[in-house]
């Protein structure tokens, strides 16, 4: 059974699930940042993924970032997982901006978390469910190639700087 690491719980907004993922949202209002964790007990590490796993990680992740980039016009997507502070695999998929507070640094400790307030959090969680739904990943086809991308195209929201 899965369970989702309790920092990450204390930290996070659930958004979506994924056919692999928990689509989650860092609750910090700096970054629109999305945090996806594979359903997967006792994984800390990609490579501990059925190579069926890792593969829809990798398209899962390029969803969410296309999706994100989309979403809030970003001028660069960090897509990272690094797991130092907490050991459940997850990936970090944040928009940047040429202007954020740590560019062209990592966000990691460049600004103390600034969490939404209780009137915006409800709105910008529904803006990103209704921006990254329907979850559908294209799988890849039976030649290695990438799928048709259809359902993210179906999903493209009209760009906004951010999320608030």
């Amino acid at each position: 059974m899965f369970t989702l690491d309790d920092r990450l719980a204390a930290d996070t907004v659930e958004i979506a699930r994924w056919p692999l993922c928990r689509v989650l949202l860092m609750n910090d209002r700096t970054y629109p940042w999305l945090i996806l964790v594979p359903q997967r007990e006792g994984m800390s590490e990609i490579h501990e993924l059925t190579a069926a796993d890792r593969a829809r990680l990798m398209e899962e992740a390029s969803c969410a970032a296309q999706r994100l980039q989309l979403f809030t016009a970003a001028d660069k997507m960090n897509v990272a997982a690094l797991g130092n502070m907490v050991r459940q695999l997850h990936v970090h998929v944040i928009a940047r901006f040429d202007d954020d507070p740590a560019w062209p640094g990592p966000v990691w400790g460049a600004k103390e978390r600034e969490p939404y307030s209780e009137a915006e959090l409800p709105h910008v969680v529904s803006r990103l469910r209704e921006a990254i739904t329907p979850p559908e990943v294209d799988p890849p086809t039976r030649e290695g190639g990438q799928g048709s991308g259809s359902a993210v195209r179906r999903a493209q929201a009209p760009g906004t700087r951010t999320v608030h």
